[in-house]
């Protein structure tokens, strides 16, 4: 397949997240309802979580098989990713959180939707899920550029397809936290860039391997692992983050469903991902 329409199919694919962020326009729902779903946010995430943690084991599994060095090598690439991927969204929080307000007239709503205001909270919560969920997509993105430079044109689409509708779910995840916030159609569209962009970077830099110097390289590989890491470990901040908020909201048993119904619908799209490529 050509490198044009390999991108052209790659972005499709990932952008497929802006269909689940307009929910986050909806007025201020009540706040059970706003539990069930800042909750299946959190659930989305919890399965993505575990999709990316399983993804990078395989991985590390494949090469303990080709030699211990390689195993170790590679186990500690998912544990330096992890870290990297926390603590970065907690130290830019640090500094964000102690950056100055500015002084003059109608400054403090200028800032209100970029700032420490408590307005501010979800918009950011909103953007580190998305960077999080981007750095997922990247590795997902690398298996699509992979699949159409070796030829699996089969599975190519597959994986398009499958991606696909899987970010629709994540794009759900990232409009959790912005409920009743009404974020403007600039904001949202710099969401679905952020979370759905890496799958088009993914897809041309997994090409770009792939034609040089072959999918199962270990430097792809490496790659992935990599992306993967650093992608779970900032979910793991993101889920604090939304946890954090769950409980200032209250209505525990409302919670736990949207948190059942998230990780379901993260999970049901992956098995239709399967069952297609079945």
């Amino acid at each position: 397949m050509s490198w044009a329409a390999t991108a052209v199919l790659g972005g499709v694919s990932g952008l497929t997240i802006m269909l689940g962020l307009p929910i986050a326009r909806w007025g201020r729902p009540g706040p059970r309802l706003m539990a069930f779903l800042t909750s299946a946010s959190v659930g989305v995430l919890l399965f993505i979580f575990y999709d990316v943690i399983r993804h990078a084991s395989e991985t590390v599994e494949v090469q303990l098989g080709t030699s211990t060095a390689a195993g170790v090598a590679f186990g500690f690439l998912v544990a330096a990713g992890l870290a990297v991927g926390l603590f970065t969204l907690v130290l830019f929080e640090r500094v964000w959180r102690r950056r100055p307000l500015p002084a003059g007239p109608g400054a403090m709503t200028a800032v209100a939707e970029t700032t420490r205001l408590p307005l501010a909270a979800p918009l950011r919560t909103a953007l580190f899920i998305a960077i999080g969920i981007g750095l997922h997509n990247f590795s997902e993105g690398l298996a699509i550029g992979e699949s159409a430079a070796a030829g699996a044109y089969r599975f190519f689409l597959v994986l398009v397809i499958g991606f696909g509708l899987h970010n629709i779910t994540e794009g759900f995840g990232i409009s959790g936290p912005l409920l009743g916030q009404r974020p403007s159609w600039r904001f949202l569209g710099l969401l679905g860039l952020a979370g759905g962009g890496p799958t088009l970077a993914g897809t041309l830099v997994g090409y770009a391997i792939t034609r040089l110097g072959g999918a199962t390289s270990v430097g792809t590989q490496a790659v992935s692992v990599l992306f993967l890491a650093l992608a779970a470990g900032a979910i793991v901040y993101v889920i604090g983050e939304l946890q954090h908020v769950n409980r200032k909201i209250g209505s525990q048993q409302m919670g736990m469903l949207g948190l059942l119904c998230g990780f379901l619908a993260g999970y049901g799209t992956d098995l239709l991902l399967k069952s297609l490529g079945g």
